[in-house]
């Protein structure tokens, strides 16, 4: 019996010290029931706030899907995003996405196999009627064209934002990522650690491909809304992309990092 007890202490206090008092635990929330869009927003250029035009953003099979079957007459550069209601400012977020069947007619060459998640982005009724991308940083999905080409997914992109790079001033619009190529329809798990304006990181299928720091409005397309106004880029919606190929959506969860 005593042995059965200093067993239990030792137990206990294995428990204890592995953890310790106000260590944070993780929690994550799903952004996507799967059901509907509920706590979401879509813009899409050349439409009013909240017009999801063709349904281009829908809620099936548990995914978020996005798709063009509605374009016959052709993309007309009708580039779109799917807001959160919420602002977040320091916070991990993971999904998986995948592309499917061919881009729509008229879509331009870069945009092929091409989407992306916008982060500490402007607020969709801030945005001008026919502007095409959210003041934001952009984290680029891509997918291998089939050609044996290297299209690595994960690479950085700035509209009307600037970051640095090992210290520096990065102004080129994107830092482009020396990840893996994903051929096909195949699920990639993508994930965002993002601090403020401070630190960002971009991991795919668990590896870190880049990092970045000091987020900041700037450089030649900038231009400044009263919510996030020229200066350090602290937080900001979170957006998925309709960039003119059709785009599965699945899992996708965050967890917000509190300040100590």
């Amino acid at each position: 019996m005593k042995t059965l007890t200093t067993l239990s202490l030792i137990l206990l206090c294995l428990v204890s010290c592995s953890s310790p008092k106000g260590q944070q635990q993780e929690e994550w929330v799903s952004l996507f029931n799967g059901k509907d869009l509920d706590g979401w927003t879509v813009k899409i250029s050349g439409y009013p706030v909240g017009e999801n035009f063709g349904n281009t953003f829908r809620a099936e099979d548990g995914m978020l899907k996005v798709r063009y079957d509605a374009y016959d007459d052709d993309f007309k550069n009708r580039f779109g995003h799917i807001f959160t209601n919420k602002s977040y400012s320091s916070y991990k977020l993971r999904l998986e996405y995948r592309f499917v069947d061919e881009p729509v007619k008229g879509a331009p060459t870069w945009a092929a196999i091409n989407n992306g998640i916008m982060f500490h982005a402007q607020t969709p009724e801030s945005m001008e009627l026919d502007q095409s991308f959210p003041v934001s940083i952009e984290a680029q999905l891509l997918g291998g064209d089939g050609t044996g080409e290297p299209r690595p997914t994960g690479s950085a992109c700035t509209p009307g934002t600037e970051i640095d790079v090992d210290g520096k001033r990065y102004t080129p619009h994107t830092y482009a990522s020396h990840g893996k190529t994903f051929d096909g329809d195949q699920w990639v798990n993508f994930e965002l650690v993002v601090y403020a304006d401070s630190l960002v990181h971009h991991i795919v299928n668990g590896d870190t491909i880049l990092t970045y720091t000091h987020l900041v409005i700037g450089g030649e397309d900038a231009t400044s809304t009263p919510e996030l106004p020229f200066g350090p880029l602290k937080e900001g919606r979170i957006a998925l992309q309709s960039e003119s190929h059709p785009t599965d959506f699945r899992n996708i969860e965050i967890m917000e990092i509190k300040k100590k």
